[in-house]
């Protein structure tokens, strides 16, 4: 009845933070993968043909004077 606040399989750890932790990563074979990865890819050219249809469309009409 004394240790109400914890669960019986709660118990309370010392938990060494991140900065704390020695140097060894988790996975070292996943962090090769991710400094070899890729940068971002191109725009697709859809992309550019719908910013250029907004646009138009945002201009206001302007009648031509002969």
């Amino acid at each position: 009845m004394a240790n109400k606040a914890l669960a019986t399989r709660q118990k309370m750890m010392l938990r060494a933070q991140p900065a704390q932790q020695p140097g060894k990563p988790r996975n070292p074979i996943a962090a090769l993968a991710k400094a070899r990865s890729a940068g971002a890819h191109a725009k697709p050219l859809s992309n550019e043909r719908q910013a250029s249809k907004r646009l138009l469309k945002k201009l206001p009409l302007v009648p031509e004077d002969d």
